[in-house]
C-alpha cells in the first residue's frame, strides 16, 4: 500500500500544474496565516482527557464516544469535508486499514462539520465502513482546540471554485476544523494526537496504529 503522504503529495503536484499561480498564492497565504496563530500548540495533546461527545451519524442516530470507548481504543479523525481531496484520500486510507484496526480491537470514527446528508454521500461514494459523524458548528472540534474561521478572502476563493462551505455545512459560520487524528484510550485519555495547519500534511495511519494500547481485543 503506498504511503498516504505520497498520495497527498501527488494531489499537491497535480494542483500546482492545473491552478494559476495567483490562486495557489491564496492557499499558501491562508496556511501561513493559520500556522502563525499558534493553533497547533493549542490543540488537546497527549496525556489530556478528551471531551466526551455525542454526535449523529448520517442516519441521525447518536453515536457516543463513551459507548465506543467501552468496546476498546478509539481513533478519531477530524476532517474538513467531502469537498477536500486530501481528506477523502485520508479517509480511504483508514477504510483500507479498517480490518487491521478491528483486529487490534479498536474502532474509528470520522468527524466533520458537514451535514448528515453530505456524510451519507461520503460513506456511500467511498465505501467508508465506520461512522461518519456530523459536528454541527464544529462544537466538538472546538473542544479539542481545532477550530478556525475562514477569512473573507478565503471565503471568496472557495466560492469562486464552487466550494460552498455554508451549504455543505448547513450554517453560515465558515468554521472548519484542522484535519486531526487522535487515539483515545480508557476514560478518553489521549494516547496520540497530530494535526497540522497545512491541510496537505497528514499522519500515516500505519504509524497511528502503533499507538493503540496493548489491551485491545483478546478473544
Amino acid at each position: 500500500m503506498p504511503h498516504l503522504q505520497d498520495q497527498l503529495d501527488q494531489i499537491t503536484t497535480r494542483t500546482r500544474t492545473l491552478v494559476q499561480p495567483e490562486r495557489l498564492a491564496i492557499g499558501e497565504r491562508s496556511i501561513e496565516e493559520l500556522f502563525s496563530t499558534g493553533i497547533e500548540q493549542r490543540m488537546l495533546s497527549v496525556g489530556a482527557t478528551a471531551p466526551a461527545f455525542s454526535l449523529p451519524d448520517f442516519s441521525g442516530k447518536l453515536v457516543r464516544s463513551s459507548d465506543l470507548l467501552a468496546l476498546g481504543p478509539l481513533v478519531v479523525n477530524f476532517f474538513r469535508g467531502r469537498w477536500c481531496p486530501y481528506c477523502i484520500t485520508e479517509l480511504e486510507a483508514w477504510r483500507d486499514l479498517y480490518p487491521a484496526l478491528r483486529e487490534r480491537g479498536a474502532l474509528v470514527v470520522g468527524i466533520s462539520p458537514q451535514t448528515q446528508r453530505q456524510s451519507d454521500f461520503t460513506a456511500a461514494q467511498h465505501n467508508i465502513p465506520f461512522p461518519m459523524l456530523t459536528d454541527a458548528g464544529c462544537r466538538v472540534a472546538g473542544q479539542f482546540g481545532l477550530v478556525w474561521t475562514l477569512p473573507d478572502y478565503l471565503r471568496r476563493y472557495y466560492l469562486g471554485i464552487l466550494v460552498n462551505i455554508p451549504f455543505i455545512n448547513g450554517d453560515d459560520s465558515w468554521k472548519l476544523p484542522l484535519p486531526a487524528t487522535y487515539v483515545l484510550g480508557p476514560g478518553g485519555k489521549i494516547l496520540y494526537a497530530e494535526a497540522h495547519a497545512d491541510f496537505r500534511v497528514r499522519p500515516e495511519p500505519e504509524d497511528v496504529l502503533r499507538h493503540l494500547p496493548a489491551f485491545a481485543r483478546s478473544e
